[in-house]
Formats: structure tokens, sequence, C-alpha cells
């Protein structure tokens, strides 16, 4: 469904329930991240309304899910730890291809948040998956349940915006791009991606 070209290796499920503290950590900060990031898809490009009226919701979720993941971590008597670099994300804002018109500004990002959201997804799968605690599992679920409809509504504004054919093709070029970054990084139990 997501069209990863590389699967993430399942033990790193047991990697992240080792590092509680550090994943809930890192886990809340993708929430915070993926809010201030439609918000500024929203003030860069108010023009298109289905975009608008689409991110807007998206945002204020996943502001509910840093609270949501917030609680989780109080409730276990855990602290937000130091917000970290993401290597992963990084990797994927140097693929972005810059300058050209605004259209083609507005779908290196879509297909960046895609592709972010589709992680995002496969690794919350293997979360609820693959945790030993059941509370932890029907967690995960939510998120991977959200994430997989926050994947498929920027995929699908990349193709309303854009030429589909070439957007198409864009986007295949992430996944093989993402797959690389992948195999090059190593498996953290620490860090979502």
């Amino acid at each position: 469904m997501l069209g990863l070209k590389l699967k993430t290796d399942p033990r790193w499920a047991n990697l992240a329930e080792k590092s509680l503290e550090e994943i809930l950590t890192d886990h809340a900060y993708c929430e915070q991240k993926a809010a201030t990031s439609g918000i500024s898809l929203i003030t860069m490009f108010p023009e298109h309304e289905r975009l608008v009226d689409e991110v807007t919701p998206v945002v204020a979720e996943e502001w509910g899910h840093f609270s949501i993941v917030l609680k989780e971590l109080r409730k276990r008597g855990l602290k937000l730890g130091r917000q970290r670099k993401d290597i992963y994300v990084n990797e994927l804002l140097k693929f972005q291809k810059k300058g050209g018109d605004r259209t083609k500004v507005l779908i290196e990002k879509l297909l960046t948040f895609a592709l972010i959201e589709a992680r995002s997804c496969e690794r919350f799968r293997i979360l609820s998956l693959n945790l030993e605690e059941e509370g932890l599992k029907e967690f995960y679920h939510k998120f991977m349940v959200s994430e997989a409809g926050h994947y498929r509504m920027f995929l699908d504004l990349a193709m309303e915006y854009g030429d589909e054919e070439e957007v198409k093709t864009r986007w295949q070029e992430y996944l093989e791009h993402e797959k690389g970054i992948m195999e090059n990084m190593e498996l953290r139990g620490d860090r979502m991606h």
C-alpha cells in the first residue's frame, strides 16, 4: 500500500521498546514538526483552497498527537527529552529539487511530506504488531491509521496540483532515494525514522 522500497527490520521494535523514553520523545517531536510543517505549507500556498481545507485539520490533529504522546510519557513517569536532529528527514529535504515555479516547489514539498508519513505509518505498524505491552500496541495502531490517511492526502494533493505522470515519476525517484537513505542508516531504537 505504501510503496516503500525497503521495509524496516522488525527488530527495530525490540530496540524501540528498550528505549521507550527516547522513542516517545522522538515521536513527540515528529508530531510537533508535522504540525508546524503543515502550517508552513498553508502559509506558503494559501491560493490552493483544497490544500488549505485538507491540511488545516491535519495540523490540529498532529498537534493533538503531540499532546497525546506527552501524556503517555508522563503516565509512565518519563520526561520529554531534548529534540534531536532528524537525519532521515534532512536527507529527504536535500533531495528536493530547488527552484522552479511555485507548482514544482509545492509538488516537492507534498511528496516529501507523503514519504515521511508513509515511513511513519510503516514504523507505527511495526510497533503495533511487535511490542509486548497491549496498551502500547493499541496506542501505535491508532497512529498508524492516522498516518496512512495523511500519506494518501499529500500524495493525492500532489497528483491534483501537478502533472500526474510527472508526479508519478518523481514519486518513484523519491522512493528509490528513500531506500538508499534507509540502507545507509544505522538501526536505532531511539528514533522514529
